[in-house]
């Protein structure tokens, strides 16, 4: 009886939160208003970004700074087709006002959803396995890694803003009107992109879990803790990392394909130095190595910025940065840390009650 009562209460701490949360997001459709649907449902694409870069950090231990170029490259695709779709036959208008009088060629296959659907995964996965696989055969790790993310993402976001007649420069792609013949002013095309971008988080997150629970997973770990260890056991650390850096540029991908869709609208910035980082503080605040404690991370912290910015205008980032520097020194560990001690005081509280309840033996 006893064990079974601890497998529920872990049952409980496992599934439970994941549950209530998402139930929640469940519900937000009849409780939000179709401006703040819009916004959450914005947060839960960064949430996806976050599960990745904790697999890729939290896991593996291996800081990124620049997943939001990956991001910004899943936008890209699939803004590609909804450029398309908005300007019917015409040409987009950046186009026309850089003097081009034709669709260039690379432009022609993203008239197919299809195809803007699979490029906004594949191009950044593949991009970030070539990179990563440079990288990582030449033992480049630690702060050196970081530093050649950073680094790249600045070096794109420079490129895509001096080619003005064929990504839209500074301004980037704008005027998006419709998705797949929907208007996505519509209520109803609100609601459907909201629950497909949380469907999506939900199998980012499945797929998440099932990995760190494989071999794979563990192997992450090991790698993380001591990658020599793993090298001598006859693993191929290079390749291990280059297929989580791709997994996690590929979940960036998807994760700016639905931000797109949901905002109208992507340009260079998001490709900036500043979106990453925060992609990594909201993996810091919510918990690393948690996969739930990142998706709470991005979705609290962008509710934080958006309600302090709107409450205190001109002062709203000292509340912020207050927040992060809190957080971090008072709760190393996270959001997830601090519920993890919670439940195992309840779990020791628990215990120590079932031990004084339990009648002493007969003497034989």
């Amino acid at each position: 009886m006893a064990t079974q009562r601890i497998n529920i209460r872990t049952a409980i701490l496992t599934w439970g939160p994941l549950l209530l949360l998402s139930l929640l997001l469940l519900l937000a459709p009849l409780l939000l208003s179709d401006f703040r649907l819009s916004m959450l449902a914005k947060f839960l694409t960064y949430a996806i970004v976050a599960v990745g870069l904790d697999l890729l950090w939290g896991y593996s231990g291996m800081l990124s700074l620049g997943q939001g170029l990956f991001f910004a490259l899943g936008a890209y695709a699939m803004g590609m087709y909804l450029k398309l779709e908005a300007s019917g036959s015409k040409l987009p208008d950046f186009m026309v006002w850089s003097g081009l009088d034709t669709l260039p060629l690379f432009w022609e296959p993203f008239r197919s959803p299809v195809v803007a659907i699979l490029a906004a995964v594949i191009i950044p996965a593949v991009m970030a396995g070539m990179i990563g696989f440079l990288v990582f055969r030449s033992r480049i790790q630690g702060v050196y890694f970081s530093i050649i993310t950073q680094a790249l993402t600045m070096i794109v976001g420079l490129l895509f803003v001096g080619q003005q007649p064929y990504t839209g420069g500074t301004n980037g792609i704008t005027n998006l009107s419709t998705i797949f013949g929907f208007a996505l002013a519509d209520h109803h095309t609100k609601v459907g992109l909201y629950l497909i971008t949380v469907v999506v988080l939900a199998l980012v997150y499945l797929t998440g879990r099932w990995i760190i629970g494989s071999r794979l997973g563990r192997l992450l770990v090991a790698m993380r803790d001591d990658e020599n260890r793993v090298r001598f056991l006859g693993y191929n650390p290079v390749l291990l990392k280059t297929l989580v850096f791709a997994l996690a540029g590929g979940m960036a991908g998807i994760a700016g394909a639905l931000f797109i869709a949901q905002v109208g609208i992507i340009s260079p910035s998001a490709m900036g130095v500043v979106l990453s980082i925060e992609m990594v503080v909201w993996v810091a605040l919510g918990g690393r190595a948690t996969l739930i404690g990142p998706i709470v991370g991005a979705i609290l912290v962008n509710w934080a910025k958006s309600s302090l910015s709107e409450g205190f205008p001109n002062i709203w980032q000292y509340f912020l940065g207050a927040l992060f520097v809190g957080v971090v020194l008072l709760f190393p560990d996270g959001l997830a840390g601090i519920v993890r001690q919670v439940g195992q005081s309840w779990r020791a509280r628990s215990g120590a009650r079932e031990s004084v309840a339990l009648p002493e033996p007969h003497p034989s």
